[in-house]
């Protein structure tokens, strides 16, 4: 009796050790690697915004997250969002009310460009499917039968399967020449980029340790094996609070910069 019982503890720890851990982190040349596994965790995850800039930690230590990373584009001046976001099926942030974003002539003529960016998306399906999926995609592009929007985050440019800098309004050409850049897609920097594969979430915190431009993102998320991929606002607003984990991306007082909307998971 006591040998099977000792056979019965062993395999009860062995299972237990290999379980998958629902929020994984690794570490590595300076990028964060988490992975956000289970379905479970689908029902934690929602997308937040603040009616003033506040820092990724303020945010994190207020709702008392597990995990709170920086999601959608913001204008600093007017501290009003250029990204769509979607929490508990309510539209939270619309950059339709962006007046800067309006009144700029060549944002404007853009505009169609800026306001179908990429979006991650939770969406609650009632089919034969799962109940929760994820899903990269266009913000005007329809949803699944069936399907409707939990909660979401624009942000973009698209990175797998395809790069869309031109489409999406982050470079503008003439003559085959790059006029205009925006939000650094072009330089080395600090990036916040989620991804899937396999049905599972993949984020990659992008330090300041390992800059990158988005065509590195891109090969990176290639060797990574995501199917999809896109970013977030990156640079300077790169940021992430999980555990004893911090990431700032501004120097200075070390706060970290003041930015809009966010990921979190909740317990």
């Amino acid at each position: 009796m006591k040998k099977f019982l000792l056979i019965l503890s062993i395999l009860l720890l062995g299972n237990f050790s290999l379980a998958a851990e629902p929020i994984e982190v690794n570490f590595d040349d300076g990028i964060y690697h988490i992975i956000l596994h289970g379905e479970k965790i689908k029902k934690q995850i929602r997308f937040t915004s603040s009616e003033t800039l506040i820092t990724n930690k303020e945010m994190h230590k207020n709702t008392k997250a597990l995990l709170t990373i920086n999601a959608g584009f913001f204008d600093p001046q007017n501290q009003k969002t250029i990204s769509y976001i979607t929490s508990d099926y309510v539209n939270l942030e619309d950059p339709r009310f962006n007046e800067n974003l309006l009144n700029n002539p060549v944002l404007r003529k853009n505009l169609n460009k800026i306001l179908n960016r990429t979006e991650f998306r939770i969406l609650e399906c009632n089919d034969e499917g799962p109940k929760y999926r994820y899903e990269i995609a266009p913000h005007n592009s329809s949803v699944t039968f069936g399907c409707i929007i939990r909660t979401a985050a624009q942000g973009g440019p698209s990175i797998l399967p395809n790069l869309n800098l031109e489409e999406e309004f982050f470079i503008e050409k003439k003559n085959g020449e790059i006029i205009r850049e925006s939000c650094s897609v072009l330089q080395k920097t600090a990036r916040t980029i989620i991804g899937l594969k396999d049905g599972e979430v993949h984020i990659l915190i992008i330090t300041d340790e390992h800059p990158m431009d988005l065509y590195e993102v891109q090969d990176y998320c290639k060797k990574l094996g995501l199917e999809r991929a896109m970013a977030f606002d990156g640079g300077s607003s790169t940021s992430l609070n999980y555990k004893d984990i911090e990431v700032i991306s501004t120097k200075g007082d070390g706060a970290g910069r003041s930015v809009k909307s966010f990921m979190q998971v909740f317990k």
